[in-house]
């Protein structure tokens, strides 16, 4: 089993990187391996909903000159996702919203029914705003949402201050562990022939009549 670990700061080994960093650490405890992608700080587009993907097998059609086609790659043979952002206007950064809304617009099926959590790193505040942002991508998409001990977040404004966050660290950890267990009882539920019910066809409703 492996989890992508996406951090959307521009900033290599940042706070980001290090909330991040502590997750991947516990999750190889509990034997799951999982990879940091790191989104970097070239531009990335925003989702025009064109809708060429339908016609791409959910690859987006401005991916080859950005991560987004990588990932969707990635995210097919994945088994759990965590999103972590930076915190700089009480919401999370824009690459990261860029990233989600054309990865689960030409790929969501990619992520449905496997594990998601998100990550927040903040000097101060913003931090549970922007948690709940990025959950909404996991809820629309069939997807558990992997929850910790407290919210899901760090402190700090440099590496080092969010090393010294010691609750904010304890909290990284218990995510991961939260998030390899979930993982293998997925996994012993599909041993048993236990698999997510059959779907209805999806029905959506226009309410301006």
């Amino acid at each position: 089993m492996i989890v992508l670990l996406i951090n959307g700061s521009c900033h290599k080994n940042g706070c980001t990187f290090t909330a991040l960093t502590e997750i991947k650490t516990t999750l190889k405890v509990h034997g799951i391996e999982s990879e940091i992608i790191q989104l970097g700080s070239g531009a990335i587009k925003d989702c025009v909903a064109c809708g060429k993907c339908r016609s791409l097998n959910n690859k987006c059609i401005f991916g080859d000159d950005d991560i987004v086609n990588e990932l969707l790659a990635k995210a097919a043979k994945a088994d759990g996702f965590v999103f972590g952002t930076p915190v700089y206007y009480a919401h999370p950064s824009g690459r990261i919203l860029s990233l989600l809304d054309r990865l689960f617009y030409a790929g969501g099926k990619s992520f449905a029914y496997k594990p998601g959590a998100a990550v927040a790193s903040a000097r101060r505040a913003g931090t549970t705003a922007s948690i709940d942002v990025l959950n909404k991508y996991f809820t629309i998409c069939n997807m558990p949402v992997v929850s910790s001990q407290y919210w899901n977040m760090v402190h700090g404004n440099c590496a080092e201050e969010v090393k010294k966050d010691e609750e904010g660290m304890q909290t990284m950890r218990a995510l991961a562990a939260n998030m390899a267990w979930l993982l293998k009882c997925i996994e012993a539920g599909k041993e048993k022939g236990i698999v997510p019910s059959h779907r209805e066809q999806r029905i959506m409703t226009n309410f301006i009549r």
